[in-house]
């Protein structure tokens, strides 16, 4: 099934559940908040995808876009003094770009939904228990890089949403994020996570060194 949905480029890779508060001051993007706070309250949403060449702000800054992205639902809107608006939407639907649309200000696109199964049960569950072994070692590897205590977010149950939450929470370059949601499922995603994991737990501890993380932080964009 496909649909067109308005698409807000970011720099950045929004996976389904994630929070997402943006500040919204482009002229285009302001008609788009405007256009969507039109809709009824279920519908209000746009997509969000991850820009592979360019940059966010500007009307010719955006070059090239990855294929897969999420939907972002909005859940608070408020209407700053000069214009500007104030956001949080949380991460919903994974969708394939399939066209791009510039007849709008702002960027629009024709979108196929993908499906975000589980994947095999049984499978699901040995992964899930090695993903949350493979994070806490992960998490104490970052620790004794930083010389510091890290913030662990809480651990959902399904496997599925730790899939997610993993994918959203490790120190990754957009690239290897970008490739963590488009895995077909969450076993697939929980596999490829668990290498990630393993890789950069011993690369922190051999180098000892690593970027200042909070790891309960909620990705922003100052679009």
């Amino acid at each position: 099934m496909t649909e067109r949905l308005p698409l807000f480029p970011l720099g950045m890779v929004l996976f389904p559940g994630l929070v997402l508060p943006l500040n919204v001051f482009e002229e285009r993007y302001r008609l788009m908040v405007q256009e969507l706070l039109l809709l009824p309250e279920d519908e209000r949403q746009f997509g969000v995808v991850c820009i592979r060449e360019g940059r966010e702000v500007g009307a010719d800054g955006v070059t090239a876009l990855h294929d897969v992205g999420c939907t972002a639902r909005l859940r608070t809107v408020q209407e700053q003094d000069d214009g500007r608006y104030e956001l949080v939407a949380v991460g919903s639907e994974r969708f394939r770009l399939d066209a791009l649309h510039q007849d709008r200000p702002y960027f629009t696109g024709e979108v196929t939904w993908l499906g975000d199964e589980p994947g095999d049960a049984a499978e699901a569950d040995v992964l899930d228990r090695a993903v949350r072994r493979g994070f806490a070692d992960y998490l104490a590897a970052v620790a004794e890089a930083t010389g510091g205590e890290v913030a662990s977010p809480d651990l959902p149950d399904e496997p599925l949403v730790l899939s997610h939450l993993v994918g959203a929470t490790v120190l990754l370059d957009l690239a290897e994020r970008q490739a963590l949601l488009a895995e077909p499922d969450g076993v697939a995603r929980l596999r490829a996570e668990l290498r990630v994991l393993r890789r950069e737990a011993v690369l922190l501890r051999t180098l000892r060194s690593a970027p200042a993380p909070d790891l309960a932080r909620v990705p922003f964009s100052p679009n």
